[in-house]
């Protein structure tokens, strides 16, 4: 990265000398335009990188690898659940709360997977709590919660909302999972 940034700095220090050598010519050659044009794409390009390390780097810090969770949430069938939001609660303290389009919905229905939160957590015990609203069976307003108490560790970890049909019960079923 310093090296990016020493390069950053000598481009534009040669920039800025054929800038001011082709104002001190009155009759500049095109030449030394296009040389001037190619300086200045050249470090236009040399800033996009730089803008994109810095975004990785910023991302590697903000959520690094070992302490990182995320949140998905999926739905099989759907028949007997139109979902309107959704709650997430690590440990007690609300993290999330999603409120979902008639499309986003729909998106899921047919087998999509949406990232719901990410964040940073401890090594140690945590419990998430997740409150899925909607409408149920006959339209009622259905409004219920599921638990999961999982042990984070070292390295990255994923958990799945997923609500399903019981096809018996003709009721929803709603199940937090760690993905393996």
């Amino acid at each position: 990265m310093t090296k990016t940034l020493i390069s950053l700095v000598s481009v534009l220090a040669l920039t800025l000398s054929f800038s001011t050598l082709a104002q001190d010519n009155a009759d500049p050659e095109r030449e030394d335009f296009r040389s001037i044009d190619q300086d200045v794409q050249t470090l236009k390009k040399e800033v996009l990188d730089l803008n994109r390390d810095l975004f990785l780097l910023e991302e590697e810090l903000l959520f690094p690898a070992n302490s990182q969770v995320a949140f998905f949430i999926s739905m099989d069938v759907g028949e007997y659940f139109d979902l309107d939001s959704v709650n997430i609660k690590i440990d007690g303290k609300e993290v999330a709360n999603y409120l979902y389009t008639e499309r986003e919905a729909d998106a899921l229905v047919r087998g999509g997977v949406h990232r719901l939160h990410m964040a940073n957590l401890k090594t140690g015990d945590h419990e998430v709590v997740a409150v899925f609203v909607g409408h149920g069976p006959n339209i009622r307003d259905y409004r219920r919660g599921a638990t999961l108490n999982f042990y984070k560790g070292i390295g990255a970890k994923y958990v799945e909302l997923e609500i399903t049909d019981r096809v018996e019960k003709q009721q929803p079923e709603f199940i937090i999972k760690e993905w393996e």
